[in-house]
């Protein structure tokens, strides 16, 4: 156990999605106002339900608890309210710049547009980063306007996503089941965002291999890999005679360390989805810890906070106990989230110097 605070030291989380970090709570008070039945009529055993149900090994069994709390994030109000509890959450966990991913086309099923859905969500984050600085703290957010690989929208989402690069949206991301879905399937958004300049990250290298994770470089541009776990796939290691290690990249591990690209490794919802089956079952068997012994830039994140039951705090005392990390390479995983997020210069040197000094105050 970390002799230290990880939960009072600054924060960034890139890979954390909106329908996946709920209040059970809230859950339970937006179905009853639609007169939507809950698998639990209580937070404690709602909360435990999908905790259960999300630890499955299975990434698309995992997707089948967001059938839930999509159902109450239909409506500007209930957009709204579970964006801002979501900054609140986050705060609260020492987060001080978050990226909010979610998929709109998931949320128009009681009228609204497009735009409307994303202009609610942006509201919420305000109310929260307003909150949070009414308390005297401090967070900032971006959306990541994610479009469902599976479905045949992805230009009209990338579209979306740059009509609000002026209202809160940084980046564009595509989500759902990995396998059979590349991201060559949406060519089209990607030439068009490339045109636009605007910033993509792709879930890649969690439900399939290596195929994957090159297809989101090369068809999607991506500057950063949602999971990226299986690029380990890509790497050859073997002992010489010497009874020295050699590490060997392949072509797709070689491009993702030499040029930066960011993992946003999220270690216990990896687990849950069997994303490192291949590995083992335990944390210890995480590569993160290969990954970033490599130089890898890896970033550490929830993924989903209610469907994991845990928070950036935790899955960073998860790594601490199975790897025996230190503040330095705590502070480190901090400064690489900071640096590949989709914000302006200034804005990153702002956040990495916030972690500087957190983390130096912290290890007085």
């Amino acid at each position: 156990m970390a002799n230290f605070d990880i939960r009072s030291l600054p924060k960034i989380s890139l890979h954390d999605h909106l329908d996946g970090g709920l209040r059970p709570q809230t859950i339970i008070e937006l179905a009853d106002e639609i007169g939507l039945e809950l698998p639990a009529d209580n937070a404690k055993d709602l909360k435990r339900w999908f905790e259960k149900s999300a630890d499955s090994g299975s990434l698309v069994e995992y997707l089948k608890t967001f059938d839930v709390t999509t159902a109450v994030m239909q409506t500007k109000e209930q957009l709204a309210r579970v964006a801002r509890e979501f900054v609140l959450d986050l705060a609260n966990d020492g987060v001080v710049y978050g990226e909010i991913r979610w998929a709109p086309e998931q949320h128009l099923t009681r009228g609204l547009s497009l735009d409307e859905a994303v202009e609610a969500v942006q509201d919420g984050l305000e109310q929260g980063m307003d909150l949070v600085d009414e308390q005297g703290g401090f967070i900032r957010t971006g959306q990541l306007v994610t479009a469902m690989r599976h479905a045949d929208r992805g230009l009209e989402i990338a579209e979306l996503a740059v009509r609000h690069r002026n209202n809160g949206v940084v980046g564009f991301d595509i989500a759902g089941a990995e396998k059979g879905f590349l991201p060559s399937r949406h060519k089209l958004a990607f030439d068009y965002l490339a045109e636009e300049l605007f910033p993509v990250t792709i879930h890649a290298g969690e439900a399939d291999g290596i195929e994957s994770i090159k297809d989101a470089i090369v068809s999607g541009r991506a500057l950063r890999l949602g999971h990226g776990v299986r690029l380990i796939e890509d790497i050859m290691f073997s002992r010489t005679e010497g009874d020295t290690d050699l590490v060997v990249l392949g072509p797709v591990a070689e491009w993702v360390h030499d040029r930066g690209i960011a993992l946003e490794c999220s270690p216990s919802s990896n687990l849950q989805t069997g994303a490192i089956e291949m590995l083992g079952d335990k944390m210890t068997d995480h590569p993160i810890d290969v990954l970033y012994d490599l130089g890898f830039k890896v970033t550490v994140n929830t993924d989903n906070r209610l469907m994991s039951g845990t928070t950036l705090t935790r899955e960073l005392e998860l790594l601490v106990d199975a790897f025996g990390y230190n503040l330095a390479d705590l502070e480190l995983f901090q400064v690489n989230a900071a640096e590949a997020s989709f914000q302006a210069i200034d804005d990153r040197e702002e956040l990495i110097e916030l972690i500087s000094d957190g983390f130096a105050e912290a290890s007085k």
